[in-house]
């Protein structure tokens, strides 16, 4: 049986400042009707994350019940394990998944007590190593199967600097059976923390990723886009590449204005329905 699709409420009251609300400062002003899932019905909360040299922080949702449930890897944008990324795992527990979420800056710094972007890439992005990224995300899985997860049916996605991360770990993982990847950054210079970016791997075997990006993205041009599709195809990959009309960088960031709900809804049913589909065909005869 399919999963339900989620029940999303609204909270339509200003939120004057990001930290009260749980937001990072450094996403800038927010809108005044972010998504809020009520955590009714559902098992939420921080989780301390087993690793290779120590524990990390994580917010685990997923539904009332002994399961087991499909498992979502979800990989959080620049700014950090903030409300946006908690608020995401549990939508994806509302339509029946369990998702866990882990702080993946935690070892080089927290994004939450710096101002900007630029402050947070500066700091904390690039000092932080892909494959730790990695040996972290397996350290996740394993954990959600522990906690009631299907291991056959893990799946990830995440967005902007997730997004990337996304892409690498399909190339990573065998356990993986399908992902998305939200407007993640394609190509970029090669250094000791970053060696490969996700068109060096094109043409290598990648679980199946649904890439989900916008015309409009001023930090991932088009060109690139399309670059990443014509590998994928040469590939013959099972990967497939979305772009959404007008939509910009941090389309679905409900949070910010550079929310678009159009596109934001229409990627979010896209990306249930391709791990539903990868799902069926891992399960099925021969598949």
């Amino acid at each position: 049986m399919s999963p339900p699709e989620p029940r999303l409420t609204r909270r339509g009251l200003l939120i004057s400042g990001a930290a009260v609300a749980g937001y990072s400062l450094a996403a800038g002003p927010l809108r005044a009707d972010p998504i809020r899932t009520e955590p009714a019905g559902l098992v939420t909360g921080m989780v301390e994350l087993p690793v290779a040299d120590r524990t990390i922080p994580a917010y685990r949702a997923r539904p009332e019940g002994p399961g087991p449930f499909p498992v979502v890897l979800v990989v959080h944008e620049i700014f950090g394990l903030h409300e946006y990324i908690r608020d995401v795992c549990r939508r994806l527990a509302r339509a029946g998944y369990l998702a866990v979420a882990p702080d993946l800056y935690v070892r080089q710094g927290d994004p939450a007590a710096l101002g900007s972007a630029d402050a947070i890439l500066e700091r904390i992005v690039l000092r932080v190593p892909d494959a730790q990224v990695m040996a972290d995300l397996d350290a996740a899985a394993r954990f959600a199967v522990s906690e009631h997860g299907d291991p056959a049916r893990i799946f990830a996605t995440g967005f902007c600097w997730g997004g990337r991360i996304v892409w690498l770990y399909a190339a990573h993982s065998r356990e993986l059976v399908a992902a998305a990847a939200w407007y993640g950054r394609l190509e970029g210079a090669s250094r000791p923390e970053t060696p490969e970016h996700p068109m060096d791997l094109a043409d290598r075997p990648l679980r199946p990723v649904l890439g989900l990006y916008g015309t409009e993205d001023a930090g991932i041009p088009v060109e690139s886009v399309f670059k990443m599709r014509k590998q994928l195809a040469q590939a013959q990959s099972s990967s497939e590449i979305l772009l959404f009309p007008g939509a910009p960088h941090g389309f679905h960031a409900d949070y910010r204005e550079s929310y678009r709900p159009m596109a934001a809804e229409e990627a979010w049913r896209r990306m249930l329905a391709w791990f539903r589909q990868h799902a069926e065909g891992e399960k099925a005869p021969g598949g």
